[in-house]
């Protein structure tokens, strides 16, 4: 994750700030088979949406490159949009 510019801890934040745009990327990680959760206002503040993911020792090495690989195609995918 840290290669890909997000953080590594286990329950990671990746800062949208958009709200629709948070709904769209959880939307989109769901397609891609990867399960993130988008908060919004109230939940955070105005401009701070984000979506969160839990990593634990249950997820295999392969689990996580395809997280982060589903991670980096989907935010290059809406930074096109």
């Amino acid at each position: 994750m840290r290669a890909a510019n997000f953080c590594d801890l286990a329950a990671s934040p990746i800062m949208i700030g958009d709200a629709a745009k948070s709904q769209k990327f959880a939307a989109r990680m769901l397609e891609k088979g990867v399960y993130v959760i988008g908060f919004f206002y109230p939940v955070v503040p105005h401009g701070a949406a984000r979506v969160r993911t839990h990593v634990s020792a249950a997820h295999s090495r392969e689990d996580l490159e395809f997280a982060v690989n589903a991670f980096a195609e989907t935010n290059e995918e809406l930074k096109r949009n």
